[in-house]
This record gives structure tokens, C-alpha cells and sequence, in this order.
């Protein structure tokens, strides 16, 4: 539903973003991550039409969004960062008026609207005017005008700023069952939200895409992921350390105390560097006080190809196109 080619984007000497390319499918939900800057909105920005690429293109659907925008506009919903809203208009007066902008009328635009309002829980504040709504419930109103039309493409930036974490819960809710049919791309600072509501996440620094993959794919890629941590009586710690170091497969061994880290040279089949580990210990009649293979954490490997001087250390996982 979503085809991105090369696409760049330039602001004078600046380039904000460099030679992107991703694919999005229906029934895809792709959290779209990088730290301040990085080129999230200008790119979900080009994707919509909103902003025109310097050079590359955007298809969405068939429809190329420079050369045949309206078509192209007729199938996505949009959320952009900060979203505009009409403050004198009561939520209800809003989402009507965005269902007429789409072309929707009579019977058809009361179910849109209808619709709308279950899906983001606005029944409480339909007859509010904007200006007077808390921030959750601003957003929740703006969300609601990008789904108003049954779009079969949705781009989100930032759905969940602002919103406590019982509302958090819910649009990440929506989001999930949303991506059972549509092709759904979200923005997002929140790592967990890409456990709570992502099939796939790309991770951009400095307008790169430097990470592709579904979650497990990129937990995958933390430092520590599929190490094996154990600990150790005080008594056999520093003998475990050396021992441990010669199992095949070992690329070093950490120790802290009592508590020791091995680390695989490669990747390897989850459980089988703890095995290993945990014969050794029966062998050597160790007291192993606890013994757990390491996952990645998503923070982890956010800060390791995202800091500088880290690009190029990590390799892409398969999955998803980049």
C-alpha cells in the first residue's frame, strides 16, 4: 500500500532525509522510531503530500503522491505531529466538517462520523467545543477526523503525546486491530508502544534507515542479547570465569563478584549457550545459585545505533524491506 523509493528531502544545505526506501503492506503495523531530528515527520510528511521530496518518489496505492495527489490522498488518514483543529467547533461540528471535506454526505456521513466517535471514545465530549477539551481528548478528536473516511492508509505521528496511560492503552489497542486491515504507519518515542502495537519497526537516525525488523528481530541485535548470565558461589566464581571462557562458541567472559556474564561469538539457538553453561556447572559440581539467557532490550538497541560513531556496528535483521 505504501511503496518509498529513494526518497530525499533537502532544506538548503541540510538533508533531512537521505535516500529512504520502505515498503508497507495491508495488514502491516510499522512503528516509524529515531531520536529528535531525525527525519520522522518530514518523511511522513512527503508520504502524505504535504511536503514535496527533493528527489525519489512515493506510491501509495498505485498512485504516485506528487504526480497524482488527490487520488493518492483519497486513501490515507493523517495524523501530524502537533494537529490543527478548528477551537470554536464542537468535536461533533469538526468531525462532520471533516467528513464533508472528504466527500462524504447524508446517511453515509452520520455513519462515518458515528464511527469515528465510537472507535476514539469521544461520546463524553461530542457536544464540547474544541478549546475547551483536555489534550488527551484534543488529540483523541484529531485522530478521529484521520479515520473519519475508512482511509486504507493510515499515517500517525505521535498518536499516543499526551494521552494517560489508560488512553495510551486504547488508541494502541485500536491501532493493533486497525492493522488487521489497513496499512498503518506510526511515529513514536516510546519503545514499549512497539512491543504494544508494531508487526514491524524502522529505526532512523540522521534521515537512514539503520534498523528493519519485526520486534524480536531487532531485540535481537542488543549487545547483550543471548548472553548467558549465572551466579555463582563466592567460591567458585573465579574458577567458572576461566572454565567458562573455554566453551566453544565463547567470545569473552565478564565477571562481576559472584555474578558472571558469557557472551556467544555468534548468534546461536536460544537455550543452547545455557545448556552448555549449565553442564559445565554439573561437571564441575558448582553451586549455581541462578542461570538466565539474556534478551535484548528494544532501549538498548535504540542507543546502539543511534549514538554517534555507532553506524555500521550493527547489521540489519531480514526482516521487512530497507
Amino acid at each position: 500500500m505504501i511503496r518509498i523509493e529513494n526518497l530525499t528531502k533537502e532544506f538548503g544545505a541540510k538533508r533531512a532525509v537521505d535516500s529512504l526506501s520502505f515498503t508497507v503492506e495491508r495488514g502491516e503495523v510499522v512503528g516509524f522510531l529515531g531520536p529528535n531530528g531525525a527525519g520522522k515527520s518530514t518523511t511522513m510528511r512527503m508520504i502524505t503530500g504535504f511536503i514535496p521530496p527533493t528527489s525519489g518518489r512515493v506510491l501509495v496505492g498505485d498512485h504516485d503522491v506528487v504526480q497524482d495527489p488527490i487520488a493518492a490522498k483519497r486513501l490515507i488518514g493523517y495524523l501530524p505531529e502537533n494537529a490543527a483543529s478548528y477551537p470554536d467547533m464542537t468535536v461533533l461540528g469538526f468531525l462532520n466538517f471533516a467528513a464533508a471535506l472528504r466527500g462524504l454526505t447524508g446517511d453515509a456521513k452520520k455513519k462515518a462520523v458515528h464511527r469515528a466517535v465510537e472507535m476514539c471514545s469521544l461520546d463524553r465530549v461530542l457536544y464540547q467545543s474544541i478549546d475547551t477539551l483536555s489534550k488527551g481528548y484534543r488529540h483523541r478528536t484529531c485522530l478521529a477526523q484521520s479515520l473519519v473516511h475508512d482511509p486504507a492508509v493510515l499515517v500517525l505521528d505521535e498518536p499516543t503525546d499526551g494521552l494517560d496511560p489508560n488512553q495510551k492503552h486504547e488508541v494502541r489497542k485500536l491501532i493493533r486491530e486497525l492493522g488487521r486491515t489497513k496499512a498503518v504507519v506510526f511515529s513514536t518515542h516510546i519503545l514499549e508502544e512497539v512491543d504494544a502495537a508494531c508487526s514491524r519497526a524502522i529505526i532512523i537516525d540522521r534521515g537512514r534507515i539503520v534498523a528493519n525488523g519485526n520486534p524480536e528481530e531487532l531485540r535481537a541485535l542488543a549487545p547483550n542479547a543471548g548472553a548467558v548470565t549465572l551466579q555463582l558461589g563466592a567460591a567458585d566464581a573465579e574458577q567458572a570465569e576461566q572454565r567458562l571462557a573455554g566453551i566453544p562458541g565463547v567470545a569473552r567472559v565478564e565477571r562481576s563478584g559472584e555474578r558472571i556474564t558469557v557472551y556467544p561469538s555468534e548468534k546461536r539457538a536460544s537455550g543452547e549457550l545455557a545448556r552448555a553453561v549449565a553442564e559445565l556447572a554439573g561437571r564441575e559440581g558448582w553451586a549455581l545459585a541462578a542461570l538466565r539467557t539474556e534478551e535484548g532490550h528494544l532501549d538498548e538497541v535504540f542507543r546502539s545505533i543511534t549514538l554517534p560513531d555507532t553506524h555500521g556496528s550493527q547489521a540489519k535483521p531480514s526482516g521487512g524491506a530497507a
